[in-house]
Order: C-alpha cells, then structure tokens, then sequence
C-alpha cells in the first residue's frame, strides 16, 4: 500500500484535510468509535477540539466530520455527503400507491400466515394434552387398582409371616366380603333413592315453570290498570320481604341474646329473683292500668243504668228476633217433613203398582 503513494503529487485537500478520492496514509489506523479522522494539519499542531489548543473560530477546521459520512471504498474514503438543497419533486402517482399497497399486502399476508401456523401448532399442542389428559385419567384408575392388589398382596404377605392360619384368612375374607355386599346393596339403594328424588325434582321444577307461564299468560291478558296495579303489589311484596328477612335477622339475634341471658341468670340466684320481682311488677302494673280503664269507662250510676237499660233492650230484641227464625225454620222442617212423608208414600205406592203388574 505504501508502494503505490506518491509523495510528490499533489491531492486536493478537502475539509477535512483529505482527498477525496486518496487512501489515507499508511501510518494512520482507521478511525473507530468516537476518534476523529486525522487531518492534514502538521505535526505539532493541536487538533480542534482537543487539549492542544482551541477551535478555531473559521476556516476547513471547524466543520463537524462523521465517521458514518466518509465510508470506505475500494479507492479509499470517499467524499462526505453533502444534504441536497432545494425542494424536491416528487409525484405520488398511482404507480406509488399501488406499490405502497401491495407492500402492504404481502406484510398481511406473511403476517396472517404465521398466525395461521401459530394456531395450527396450538390445536395440535390442544390435542396432544387432551389425549395425554385421557392418557392421565385411565393411568390414574389403573393405579388405584394396582394400589388395591399391592394392599392385598401386602395384607397377604403379613399373614403368612405371622403363620396365620388359613381358616382364619378365609373368615376375613369372607367377612370383607359381607360387608362390601352390604355396602353395595346401601349404594344401590341411595343411588335409586336419588334418581326417584331427581325425577321428583324435574316434575316439580316442570310444574314450577307451567304455573310461571300460566300466570305470565294471565298477567298479559289483564286490562293496563290491573297490570299496573299487580306490578304495585308485586314491588310492594318484594319489599315486604326484605323487611320480613331483615325482621327475622333482628328476632335472631334478640332469641340468641335472650339465650344467654337465660344462661346467665341461671347461674345467679340474684338474678332469678330480680327476675321474679319484675314479672310480678309487670303484672301488677298490668292489673293497674285495667283497673283505670274500667274506672274511667264507666260513669255515673244514671249513666250506668240507661245504658244497662239500652243493652237490655237491645238483647230483647236480638231475641225476638232469633225466636222468629227458630219459629221460621221450624214451620220449614215441618213443611220438608211433609213432604219427605209424601214421597215416601207415593213411592211405596209406585211399588206396589210395579209388584201388581209383574
């Protein structure tokens, strides 16, 4: 490389003190990372921007050279690319935006197609768990089932190393065997019991929705007032029933506090007395406040006695008048009496006539 530079021609020197279609010299590295591109400026000279001496305020030196700019070439670095200046022309035609389009395109349909492979790897990823899942659940019931004969054979292993007879071994198993019987025929017996309780169930749910839809059915066929008033009653039900629960929640609570009252007092002797005391001052208080209703609901002995005079009156005459009816119904049960007595003869004749002409 150093063979084919030649000193005593002359380069153009370009901003940056390098020509634009030379190498650089051989005693220089290729410029890497954040190492400015040599220049040049004689030796001895401080560089701009460094140490050696400040930036100059004009000239070649104090433009900004990036590496990125000056990319190598087979003949060397080339010139930095200068920005075009000017407005540019540029027609977006329809050529443009069917290139545009079909670019696209072709990204939807790379796109949709690996979502296509993506879904087709999860089915067979689906699939392959359902039959391992299937695979899992027959293991599962063939282990129980080893688990079962291991135990067997375990409890048989015992057995004969502890010399146990076989006639016992045989009552054991025998007596297993009743009570898995016994057990079999419960199970048998509960499982017919359930069906027969499901069926009553569904017949009944079935009975449940056919008054629903009957009473839907009378609900359409009402007048607009009837329905607005059935629609009044209805909410006011549901409110109703809120209150009843909330209600019971209350008296719940007032039964538990009254529970352990009663617990309470049961271990006091105090109490149970104190207790006695205000029932009994309850009640005579009760006696009281009768006693001054009475008093006050009755009046002076005139008044006492027009109005014990007025309610004489008055059950004489709800008397007479009960013995009118009585008198009334008897002449009725008399009449019916008289008549039964005539159908019965006329009957006994009918009789008679039909006995006669056989």
């Amino acid at each position: 490389m150093a063979s084919n530079h030649k000193p005593s021609a002359a380069r153009p020197v370009s901003r940056g003190g390098i020509g634009l279609t030379g190498r650089p010299p051989s005693g220089i590295r290729p410029p890497s990372g954040n190492i400015r591109v040599a220049t040049g400026m004689p030796p001895g000279t401080a560089r701009p921007g460094s140490r050696g001496g400040p930036i100059g305020s004009g000239g070649v030196l104090s433009s900004q050279i990036k590496v990125a700019d000056r990319p190598v070439t087979q003949q060397g670095l080339s010139g930095m690319k200068t920005g075009i200046k000017g407005p540019q022309r540029q027609i977006l035609d329809k050529s443009y935006y069917l290139g545009l389009l079909r670019s696209k395109i072709s990204e939807l349909t790379t796109e949709i197609n690996k979502l296509q492979k993506e879904i087709e790897m999860y089915n067979q990823e689906n699939s392959v768990y359902l039959s391992y899942e299937k695979r899992a659940e027959t293991l599962a019931v063939e282990i129980k089932e080893f688990q079962g004969q291991l135990a067997d054979y375990n409890m048989l292993v015992d057995k004969l190393n502890t010399n146990t007879e076989m006639e016992e071994v045989m009552n054991d198993y025998n007596m297993l065997k009743a009570q898995n019987d016994r057990e079999t025929q419960s199970m048998d017996m509960i499982f017919t019991e359930r069906q027969t309780k499901e069926k009553q169930i569904r017949s009944v749910e079935e009975e449940i929705e056919q008054e629903k839809q009957a009473a839907d059915g009378i609900i359409k066929n009402m007048p607009p007032e009837k329905q607005v008033k059935y629609i009044d009653m209805k909410t006011t039900n549901e409110k109703l029933l809120q209150e009843l629960d909330t209600l019971q929640q209350q008296l719940d609570l007032l039964n538990m506090k009254k529970e352990s009252l009663e617990a309470e007092i049961a271990h006091s002797q105090v109490k149970q007395e104190a207790v006695l005391l205000h029932e009994k001052l309850y009640e005579l208080e009760s006696h009281r406040d009768q006693m001054i209703a009475e008093d006050k609901s009755m009046g002076s002995p005139m008044e006492e006695r027009e109005r014990l005079l007025k309610q004489v009156k008055e059950d004489n005459q709800e008397i007479a008048s009960m013995e009118r009816q009585l008198t009334d119904m008897k002449e009725k049960i008399n009449q019916f009496n008289e008549e039964i007595r005539q159908l019965d003869m006329d009957l006994e004749e009918h009789q008679v006539h039909m006995e006669h002409s056989q």
